[in-house]
């Protein structure tokens, strides 16, 4: 299983905070974000930041292994 974090304006668009995506040999972080995008259609068009395993990531192409956790957030602003 792959864990799968949302945070700020990202899990609010997911209505949820957290969610598992089941393992499959070969597949991507493209692969999750095509997956639970077409469940959730725009939410990911607001992420600016993606993590696996605690580790910022760019390549969208790269292989994940079971029991890894991604974090998808978008920018924060305050003040």
């Amino acid at each position: 299983m792959i864990t799968v974090l949302f945070f700020g304006p990202v899990a609010d668009r997911m209505q949820t905070r957290e969610t598992q995506v089941e393992f499959t040999q070969g597949m991507t972080l493209h692969d999750v974000i095509a997956h639970l995008g077409a469940q959730n259609p725009g939410a990911f068009s607001i992420v600016s930041f993606i993590a696996v395993n605690q580790n910022q990531v760019h390549d969208k192409q790269m292989a994940l292994q079971d029991n890894d956790e991604i974090a998808f957030m978008a920018k924060f602003s305050g003040g």
